[in-house]
């Protein structure tokens, strides 16, 4: 149906000055969900294996090793998702479409021949989106809170990188949500670089202190090279049966496996 102005106005979707308005907020935030989730639709894209990491670590840097494991892993997965049986795009890469670890991510699953997530956030330093992200896996986002949900929306496991706030925060994210049991079923943690973060996060410390349980040490793991990751993942993930459910909502599970 053509949309067109009413005898009294513009129609409300059609009306920038609204949707831009502080009254069209709960528009704009119900649209980054809708949007990513009909581009992904239509891809056939059934889950992601995030990888988070900083925008900061360059393929020439002083942590350029990261930069070169985190586009080789992601190569190798994805080399690894391509031969499995499946008449849907499993366990593609997904990252927050910028620079650093996020390009090098995209960029090994792109050299693979692979379909690659980008979930771009809009700042006024640092992000801009890569250019081995999909073209139509590459979605522009306004809000953290709806970039974190699709983080975690048809993730089937997680690899960090070293990072800082932005990347403590997307790990901490998915860590409570395990540890409180939000999640559907369990979802692998990949802690990369273990000199790194044993230096940046004391969880002994946290144990000892009450803070957590000596289980929660439990929800991950560490690994130092692209190798041993990719076996933790692949003895950790289910190429085939039910381990196709969205981890937070079920309604999209239907849409991605029929098309409808």
């Amino acid at each position: 149906m053509a949309l067109k102005e009413t005898v009294g106005g513009k129609l409300a979707y059609t009306d920038p000055a609204f949707l831009e308005s502080d009254d069209g907020r709960p528009v704009r935030i119900l649209a980054e969900y809708l949007g990513p989730l009909h581009g992904l639709r239509q891809a056939r894209v059934r889950d992601t294996i995030v990888f988070f990491g900083s925008a900061r670590v360059t393929p020439t840097g002083p942590m350029a090793q990261f930069y070169d494991q985190a586009r080789e892993l992601a190569r190798l997965l994805t080399m690894w998702s391509k031969n499995l049986s499946s008449p849907v795009h499993r366990y593609v890469i997904c990252s927050g479409g910028g620079g650093g670890i996020m390009e090098a991510a995209n960029r090994g699953a792109s050299e693979a021949g692979g379909r690659t997530v980008g979930l771009n956030i809009s700042l006024p330093h640092e992000q801009r989106p890569n250019p081995f992200v999909t073209r139509d896996l590459s979605f522009e986002l306004h809000y953290f809170f709806m970039r974190k949900l699709w983080f975690a929306h048809l993730a089937r496991a997680l690899v960090v990188f070293p990072g800082g706030f932005g990347t403590l925060d997307e790990l901490t994210e998915i860590l409570t949500l395990a540890q409180t049991r939000k999640l559907d079923c369990p979802i692998p943690v990949i802690l990369y670089g273990s000199a790194y973060w044993k230096e940046i996060i004391n969880f002994d410390a946290l144990v000892r202190h009450g803070m957590i349980s000596p289980e929660d040490l439990k929800l991950f793991e560490f690994a130092d090279t692209p190798q041993a990751a990719l076996a933790v993942l692949k003895a950790r993930l289910v190429p085939d049966g039910d381990d196709a459910t969205p981890h937070i909502a079920h309604s999209a599970s239907s849409q991605l496996e029929d098309g409808s």
